[in-house]
């Protein structure tokens, strides 16, 4: 089932309807709908201040934390999505992987995986281990009324990254030493993290999300070659996997512009584009048939209105042409963003492309 067909989970006539909904399905939109990466974070000081005093992943898991977190963006900024407060190793914890998110590293892994035996780890993740993200979903579809909320997960590669490195890497030179030197091992590690990822993104859609994302972040590191072979076949499970819901499927990585038109093979209805690549080239890497999202630079955002609006129409501009777009930057906010900027150019969005 594409996403230009009816989803199988229950969804408001107005929520299928949205701006956002109808780019994803390349449909004709009343404006080019705006949602950012990272909208409900550090940036806002309304985030840090419910934050205070409580870890990261401890946040995950309290759904009248997650529900406040991610209504947040939607009351300042007016985007027409709203994206699961979450961490894209949930789904690792949920399952019982010793990790921790230390503040200024990211995840760490206790016990990387390297061998064999340490697959063992990796047992399948049931709803029952995430049913916060359950009731989170449900107290926010109740919340949210005809603004969609993206449900995400990390795609197996990058999962597989941090498990392998025991950390965040700028080389990946153990997962990758593993991919080469021992590709039977790489490919069941990735196999059962699609599995894992799959049914992370089930219980969200089953629960209300209107769409997932999958964020291969690290997937830039990777050759062409090497992204078809070792790491593709896994992405499409995923993709595969949900299929059936009908929800449009996003897949988005940082670094990606030479393997745009393999993401988009891997069986998403939108692929997310970073800043390097026009829109309207990525469009030619990619292929007829697939909506794009992004790809503002997020730095411009501390240039000053004047320059954030001329890049913002280059970026619309690109766009122009595309069957479907969905305006976002081409990475997430970043922390020191002014949150004015933002709910400014989602303004100027939604004014310049008024049809």
């Amino acid at each position: 089932m594409s996403a230009n067909e009816s989803p199988a989970t229950p969804q408001s006539t107005a929520t299928y309807e949205s701006a956002f909904m109808k780019a994803c399905r390349r449909e004709p939109v009343p404006h080019t709908p705006v949602w950012f990466m990272r909208q409900a974070g550090r940036s806002l000081p309304e985030y840090r201040k419910v934050r205070e005093g409580v870890p990261m992943l401890e946040s995950c898991m309290r759904p009248e934390l997650v529900t406040e977190i991610t209504l947040q963006p939607v009351r300042r900024h007016n985007v027409d999505a709203a994206i699961y407060f979450s961490d894209i190793v949930v789904p690792l914890k949920a399952i019982g992987i010793d990790l921790d998110i230390k503040p200024g590293v990211g995840p760490v892994v206790e016990r990387p995986i390297r061998t064999r035996e340490d697959l063992a780890q990796l047992r399948d993740l049931t709803p029952e281990d995430v049913s916060y993200v359950t009731e989170a979903i449900g107290l926010l579809t109740r919340e949210l009324g005809s603004t969609p909320l993206i449900g995400f997960a990390g795609a197996p590669f990058t999962l597989a990254s941090y498990l392998v490195e025991g950390g965040p890497s700028r080389t990946y030179e153990n997962a990758k030493a593993m991919m080469y030197g021992d590709p039977a091992l790489w490919a069941d590690l990735l196999d059962r993290l699609s599995e894992i990822t799959a049914a992370f993104l089930k219980v969200q859609i089953e629960a209300g999300a209107s769409a997932v994302q999958l964020f291969d972040s690290w997937a830039g590191a990777l050759a062409p070659a090497d992204y078809r072979h070792s790491v593709l076949p896994a992405s499409a499970k995923v993709f595969e996997a949900v299929a059936g819901y009908g929800v449009p499927r996003i897949h988005f990585g940082v670094g990606t512009g030479e393997l745009l038109r393999l993401m988009g093979e891997a069986g998403a209805d939108v692929v997310g584009v970073d800043w390097r690549v026009p829109l309207d080239e990525a469009v030619r890497r990619i292929g007829p048939g697939k909506a794009l999202q992004g790809n503002l630079d997020p730095t411009v955002l501390f240039a000053g209105t004047e320059a954030v609006e001329a890049k913002t129409r280059e970026v619309l501009d690109a766009a122009a042409g595309l069957e479907g777009h969905v305006f976002n930057l081409g990475h997430g906010v970043m922390p020191s963003t002014d949150p004015d900027a933002l709910t400014r150019l989602v303004e100027y969005v939604h004014t310049r492309t008024a049809r």
